[in-house]
């Protein structure tokens, strides 16, 4: 019996328990498996925890884009490249709560906001703190990504209610290095164990396409599968092309059927934990994405812009999930309007 099999007759007993001890090796085993039995094993262990004919969707909003000192070289926020995008100030809480409503309209039941710091300051914690508040109130999960935290800032947001916390390893521990600089995989590992500690859920996944190895995926999904608790939301973005930072050198894109496999070797090594179709979907045929979602990916966010890219209308999706016969919160036909200024005050819940 090859070492993936092994792993497949412990995995999908009633008494499997989640694996917080993988190694590359078991991870390549995995990955390697001939496709047919690799996605029979994925599904397995897919429908042991989740409807597989149900996708969870979300929607993401910048809240503050750009100046951001970090010098990760896959992003256009960052201050270190020309990339032609304009910093903006942090949003007011009206406004983030008009586009939430928008996008609870369109069928998103979580609404992630993110701003560009490499750690907030108090005074914009407090800001941060009102729009989770207010979003709640609208009956939506909330989501913030907002940089490294300090326990006592973790503990702010989960006294504000916030549900879930996305801070990303982005890639292994060999090829860190080799995209950031200004931040260490340190840094993100303890901010990880604040969030947790604050009894927040995690949101933390990576990037593929920046020119990093197979081996480099599956170190990520060690890293992460590794982690005292496994992150309850997993989100896989495809790299997006974006002028004028490091990352444009080296990118290549994946192979369709490489990310099909990636995807399933998740759902196996972190079988309780939703993995997400982020960034990148615009790059993804309909048949890719109808194969993701049969290798265990379960949820995608859904709007017109991720931070500063793009991504797939909210008509596609609606269309592909229905021929698909997957079930999902989108209303067909309408769409996720990104920040558009209210016409009259509804903060409510805002300071």
């Amino acid at each position: 019996m090859d070492a993936a099999a092994q792993i497949q007759r412990k995995e999908t007993g009633d008494e499997a328990q989640v694996r917080n001890h993988w190694n590359v090796e078991e991870a390549k085993a995995l990955y390697d498996r001939p496709f047919a039995d690799l996605m029979l094993q994925a599904q397995r262990a897919h429908r042991k925890h989740f409807d597989p004919n149900h996708v969870e969707t979300a929607s993401l909003l910048s809240i503050k884009t750009g100046g951001c000192p970090e010098d990760c070289g896959y992003c256009s926020q960052s201050v270190h490249y020309e990339t032609r995008l304009k910093a903006t100030r942090l949003m007011h809480c009206a406004d983030v709560v008009a586009t939430a409503r928008r996008a609870k309209d369109a069928g998103a039941t979580r609404f992630c906001m993110a701003a560009a710091w490499r750690t907030p300051k108090d005074r914009d914690l407090d800001s941060v703190c009102d729009m989770v508040n207010a979003v709640k109130g609208l009956g939506m999960e909330t989501c913030v990504t907002l940089g490294m935290l300090t326990p006592n800032q973790a503990t702010r947001l989960a006294e504000a209610g916030l549900d879930f916390y996305n801070h990303n390893v982005d890639t292994s521990p060999e090829f860190y290095s080799k995209i950031i600089t200004t931040r260490s995989l340190q840094d993100r590992i303890d901010t990880l164990a604040h969030v947790r500690d604050a009894g927040i859920k995690i949101c933390c996944g990576g990037i593929i396409g920046m020119g990093e190895h197979v081996e480099d995926r599956l170190g990520m999904l060690v890293l992460l599968a590794n982690l005292p608790g496994h992150p309850e939301s997993v989100p896989i973005n495809l790299w997006n092309k974006i002028e004028g930072v490091p990352v444009e050198d080296t990118a290549e894109p994946p192979d369709p059927i490489a990310l099909v496999r990636l995807v399933a070797t998740a759902r196996i090594m972190m079988s309780r934990s939703v993995v997400r179709l982020s960034a990148g979907r615009q790059y993804m045929s309909d048949e890719l994405q109808a194969l993701c979602f049969l290798a265990g990916a379960n949820s995608i966010f859904i709007g017109d812009v991720l931070l500063t890219t793009k991504d797939p209308k909210v008509d596609r999706d609606a269309d592909l999930l229905a021929r698909l016969g997957i079930t999902s919160g989108i209303t067909g036909g309408k769409q996720c309007a990104q920040y558009v200024a209210p016409t009259s005050s509804l903060g409510e819940k805002c300071r």
